[in-house]
């Protein structure tokens, strides 16, 4: 197919060897002599790229690029023009042109910016697959030879980075990638089995960091530093859509990126809870018996998140003020954020945002969410407008303002589910996809991570004979009975509480404002 020019200058007649030369590369050229009829063109015609001369007498460039934007709103427009006045070039701009080139131009300039406004996709995704296939072996290897935890992070990082270039790329390509990260969570999910138990009963320097050292090791040290810390934990929030969050926020703050392990299970009950208590959920429930809420319990899960981080505070005896707040939707957003000015004494503030997690059961529930958040790409999607049009800005410019560091993390991420492996409990057993603990549990035992001593993983065990079950990869539990219409409901649904990169290896991000 060839493109389509339209080319309007007063001197066009002068133009006539750049224009056999554009022919010569296979374009079609229209020319005109006045911004009239290069309207009057637009009118009649679809083009590609517009070249418009800014000084042309009668209607000037920039009065012709208005009329031609309300026309053709999505063709990009290159001025060209002899002067180089500041004035004129941000009128252009301000104008939405697409490029802007000095007289006198010659056939490689012209080439240049047809290439980066009407064939740049191609020509990104051409590139982006080439380096792809060329990392494809490298990154395989990375992922059969991955022995440290260090070693995934890596991986993890390598991978959200290939969604994000390929995401607009031809579907071979991404393909090829889902199946080396279906791939890189079957290894990662054999290296978890081998050492998650070790992690938990072996000395600190053994193990990474885990969701109930992040107050001690990363919040704590920044206050004894003078420190003012607003530390803000978004439920269910991946390393990708960080990295959405990133590009909407990284120009007013410098950045620290670590990821950290999340505990199983990568669930709000479990990791979070030790996150703010500072202790493992066995533990909890033994020191705190009362801050503690079992599976079958009726009570809500996370009700004690303010006194736990009193707990800890009180436990390491520091006198650190503090305050806790949760918001839910935009209009508790806006109301915390009316009144943060409040909070400037303390040394630390905690803000728990749902959103994300909301999103997240609401795609299982709801087809038309289900629809639009079909892919990861669409759910990233989601994300970057609930960032971008609710009061997380406001939230972001003010922090950006002010003297706090400000800590973004989360108690788990989140998985696509595709596979459903059948699990049989009693009317006790818990109702989560992607782990399940109970007394008599009927699974495959290669088909899961089985806890058969839950005091082994600190975790708490509500009878004696309670073990616990963790799916991993894209697998989910599926009951025998009505099984076709459990899968059909839960197939391709974003769950958590088991073990994937996704998961468990969780942003932890220290932002300082550049001001």
């Amino acid at each position: 197919m060839a493109y389509r020019l339209l080319w309007a200058d007063d001197e066009i007649e002068f133009l006539s060897a750049h224009i056999i030369f554009l022919q010569s590369k296979g374009y079609e050229v229209k020319s005109v002599s006045n911004g009239l009829d290069a309207i009057e063109a637009c009118r009649d015609e679809a083009f590609d790229l517009v070249l418009l001369d800014e000084n042309m007498p009668g209607l000037s460039g920039l009065e012709t690029l208005v009329q031609i934007k309300e026309i053709l709103p999505a063709t990009p427009v290159v001025m060209v023009t002899k002067s180089e006045e500041e004035d004129i070039m941000e009128q252009a701009i301000g104008s939405k042109i697409a490029d802007y080139l000095i007289k006198p131009v010659n056939p490689s300039q012209i080439l240049l910016a047809l290439k980066k406004n009407i064939h740049r996709r191609e020509i990104v995704t051409e590139k982006t697959n080439s380096a792809y296939q060329q990392n494809f072996g490298k990154l395989g290897m990375q992922i059969s030879d991955s022995l440290t935890i260090e070693d995934w992070m890596d991986v993890h990082r390598k991978l959200v980075y290939w969604e994000f270039e390929l995401e607009n790329t031809d579907n071979s390509m991404r393909e090829m990638l889902a199946s080396q990260r279906e791939e890189a969570n079957n290894m990662f999910a054999r290296f978890v089995k081998k050492n998650y138990l070790k992690w938990i009963g072996g000395e600190r320097s053994a193990r990474p960091m885990m969701s109930h050292d992040l107050f001690r090791e990363r919040v704590f040290p920044l206050i004894d530093r003078g420190e003012k810390v607003f530390l803000i934990v978004i439920d269910n929030f991946r390393y990708d859509q960080w990295r959405v969050l990133a590009s909407e926020i990284g120009a007013d703050f410098s950045i620290e990126d670590e990821l950290y392990t999340s505990i199983l299970p990568t669930a709000t009950q479990y990791a979070r809870n030790a996150i703010f208590s500072g202790l493992m959920p066995a533990q909890i429930k033994s020191m705190y018996p009362d801050l503690w809420v079992d599976e079958e319990e009726d009570e809500g899960k996370n009700l004690n998140e303010k006194m736990l981080i009193e707990t800890q505070i009180a436990r390491y005896r520091r006198r650190d003020t503090f305050s806790y707040n949760k918001v839910i939707n935009s209009t508790s957003a806006d109301k915390y954020i009316d009144t943060i000015n409040n909070l400037q004494g303390n040394s630390l503030n905690v803000l728990v945002m749902n959103f994300i997690d909301m999103l997240s059961h609401a795609r299982t529930e709801s087809m038309m969410v289900r629809e639009l958040a079909s892919n990861e790409a669409a759910y990233r999607s989601i994300t970057h407008s609930w960032i971008r049009h609710s009061a997380v800005t406001r939230l972001f410019r003010y922090l950006a303002e002010s003297d706090y560091t400000v800590i973004i993390t989360t108690d788990h991420g989140s998985v696509q589910v595709n596979n459903p492996i059948k699990v049989i409990g009693d009317k006790n057993t818990n109702t989560n996809l992607r782990y399940k603990l109970g007394k008599t549990l009927n699974y495959n035992p290669k088909e899961v991570f089985e806890v058969k001593e839950p005091a082994k993983a600190m975790l708490p065990a509500p009878n004696v004979s309670t073990g616990y079950i963790f799916a991993t990869g894209d697998d989910f539990f599926a009951y025998p009975n009505n099984y076709n219409h459990y899968v059909s409901y839960y197939k391709d649904t974003f769950q958590h509480g088991g073990i994937s990169l996704e998961e468990m290896l969780v942003p932890f991000i220290t932002l300082r404002p550049k001001k």
